[in-house]
């Protein structure tokens, strides 16, 4: 008996199984903002999953600088010391986004800028709200931004239309039957993409 592609196949089946580290992006940092809201409902439908872990990273206690550069001075670098380690531990992403004049929010942007391995061969996901639009115009921008920077962009998505009056003063949803089966078949589409990626880079790295 080969004891190490014996030892091999027991660590890549282990690998293939493991629960997927899902880095949440809470994308506002409006004053008032309804974000939390969205997050905790989207969280509470992760919460206990097999198949998932989550991270909440959220852009309103980030603070990134501006301007980009190749060469980021001491305090960029402990900013981003802050963020960039768990994006590039994380299998997948689930984008909470609103919709601001018809696109998503410019701190997302900052990020998602500073930012290039740690978004390659790795699935993202969207949930957004709004008005009428649900905050869709904005995952349509994302998913052409994300597609350059080598992810895949989960096909489901769950959105809130006219948000507001969708959930309680308590934060839970009124009627939570159509985004709740939205919720599960976003997930289990992330945890199919983030699996086949997660192996397939274990086999072969990614390479651009």
């Amino acid at each position: 008996m080969d004891l190490t592609a014996t030892s091999s196949s027991i660590a890549s089946t282990a690998a293939s199984t493991a629960p997927l580290k899902v880095a949440v992006i809470l994308a506002s940092n409006r004053e008032g903002r309804f974000a939390p809201v969205v997050s905790d409902w989207f969280l509470s439908r992760t919460a206990g999953h097999p198949d998932i872990g989550t991270d909440l990273i959220d852009i309103a206690e980030l603070d990134l600088p501006i301007a980009l550069s190749y060469r980021p001075d001491a305090d960029a670098q402990a900013q981003l010391a802050a963020v960039s380690p768990r994006l590039a531990e994380a299998d997948a992403f689930v984008v909470i986004t609103p919709e601001y004049n018809h696109s998503y929010p410019a701190p997302l942007k900052n990020l998602i800028d500073w930012h290039h391995a740690e978004w390659q061969a790795k699935p993202v996901a969207f949930v957004s709200y709004g008005g009428v639009s649900g905050g869709l115009r904005a995952v349509e921008h994302l998913r052409q931004v994300f597609a350059e920077l080598h992810s895949v962009g989960i096909r489901e998505t769950v959105s809130f239309h006219n948000a507001g009056a969708l959930f309680d003063d308590e934060g839970r949803h009124k009627d939570p039957t159509g985004c709740d089966a939205a919720a599960k078949t976003l997930l289990d589409q992330l945890v199919w993409w983030g699996r086949a990626l997660r192996d397939a880079k274990a086999v072969h790295p990614y390479g651009v």
